[in-house]
């Protein structure tokens, strides 16, 4: 592993000389400067971890020189070294963005402890940007994958809430990729750069999911040993995902309304309210407006949440999407194991296109894993799940000289629409435009073919 560089920067040579036999034992490599001048054409050439300064120093000094090194890197990491009579000009230079100061004369030990505090410091905030680059690229609007045109209008829908503030509701079927939705939201806000918490409303106990949301004082409850200061402080800034929040009990959507209408939260064991400033994005798998019609849940916080409301459609009412998704979800697959991309058959990409997705992105992604895993240099049906393989000879794929006949057209989309409304006749055959006794007799047509 490469040694870390510290920039020593002392105009009097004993000194100078003192701190870079300490820090070369420390296993740092040390460069040296006698000036702020000669400090800055070191820095500008080499990866510098930490700058250790004087402050009094003839041309440029400590402050000037942290001024201009923070324009060269804003993130710098600098410690200045001062004598007990200028603290001042070190509290100065913690203003101006200085990590930390010591003052002259110095214990070897206390300078190596801060000088190994800068530099972890450091390169965790460098791990930090990374992985905000990573979030950002994995959760940008590319990865979200789709040429069918509903999903082309989620997607502009999506990006138009991303600069704003209201409220969004994501409704779809379990799979569709809601929490990936909230995500792009997210990391395509001014918010990117705070937290984004989720929280799954139907998976937490209802005692428990208050102080999960809202936190607790210690000894609010049994088993309260430690404060709590809940989701809606943590994020900050950032964005708070209720995921299946038609799970969560009425007297908690109460408490839940009163929170979003005040900006306030009041944690368990407290009796003053705390504001948030976290933006809120809910997600159910269920029928909004059914729940609500059937007092599951209260009509006042649907509104207050649904101020945006973004449908994801299932996979099986964007077959068109199939090949791309698949495609994507191989070469990241492939990518995950260190391993070449695989070609998919065509009777298992007519498997993907025949097959209902019940699971949706999710359930295909999962598969294809499988079946990457188990595949030779081919990805063939029998690779896959045996529930999506038999789908390959349930209809053929048309070729390029057969166009299908009007029977077939008809099957297929009442059958999809069928599924659309998981196989509520009466909803299938209204949004049909026929009668239901003219659904059931195709119906027993298409059992009897």
């Amino acid at each position: 592993m490469a040694k870390q560089k510290v920039l020593v920067v002392e105009d009097e040579e004993l000194m100078r000389n003192i701190l870079r036999s300490l820090l070369e034992r420390a296993g740092y490599e040390v460069f040296a400067a006698d000036s702020g001048e000669a400090a800055l054409e070191i820095f500008a050439e080499s990866d510098i971890a930490l700058t250790l300064t004087d402050i009094k120093m003839p041309g440029i000094d400590g402050l000037e020189l942290l001024d201009q090194l923070k324009a060269i890197d804003p993130n710098a990491t600098v410690i200045v070294m001062t004598g007990y009579s200028s603290v001042d000009s070190a509290v100065a230079a913690l203003r101006k963005g200085a990590f930390d100061y010591i003052t002259k004369p110095f214990v070897n030990e206390d300078l190596l402890r801060r000088c190994s505090n800068a530099i972890t410091q450091r390169q965790l905030v460098r791990e930090n940007r990374a992985l905000r680059r990573e979030l950002n690229k994995k959760y940008g609007f590319d990865e979200i994958i789709g040429f069918d045109g509903t999903l082309a209008g989620v997607m502009e829908i999506v990006s138009k809430v991303a600069a704003a503030n209201a409220p969004v509701l994501i409704t779809g079927e379990s799979g569709t990729g809601k929490e990936l939705i909230a995500r792009a939201i997210h990391f395509n806000s001014e918010r990117a750069s705070e937290p984004f918490l989720a929280v799954n409303c139907g998976a937490i106990p209802e005692s428990l999911l208050e102080s999960e949301l809202f936190g607790h004082s210690r000894g609010a409850f049994t088993g309260a040993t430690a404060a709590k200061r809940g989701i809606f402080r943590a994020a900050r800034g950032g964005t708070v995902l209720l995921d299946e929040i038609g799970e969560m009990p009425i007297a908690l959507q109460v408490k839940l309304l009163r929170a979003l209408e005040d900006r306030c939260v009041l944690p368990l064991g407290e009796t003053t309210p705390v504001k948030f400033e976290a933006r809120i994005i809910a997600a159910t798998n269920r029928d909004a407006e059914a729940e609500v019609a059937a007092g599951r849940f209260r009509e006042d916080l649907f509104y207050r949440l649904n101020v945006i409301e973004i449908r994801l459609p299932p996979l099986r009412e964007r077959r068109s999407d199939i090949p791309a998704l698949a495609k994507h979800f191989i070469s990241r697959i492939a990518a995950a194991n260190a391993a070449i991309e695989k070609p998919l058959n065509e009777k298992t990409l007519a498997a993907l296109r025949n097959y209902d997705w019940p699971g949706n992105v999710r359930e295909l992604e999962n598969a294809l894993e499988r079946a990457f895993l188990l595949s030779g240099e081919e990805i063939m049906p029998d690779d896959l799940p045996s529930r999506i393989s038999k789908a390959a000879t349930e209809s053929e794929p048309i070729s390029e000289n057969r166009r299908p006949t009007l029977e077939e057209v008809e099957r297929r989309y009442i059958l999809e629409t069928l599924a659309a409304f998981d196989n509520d006749k009466a909803a299938a055959a209204r949004s049909l435009g026929i009668d239901l006794s003219t659904l059931y007799r195709k119906l027993k047509r298409f059992e009897e073919a």
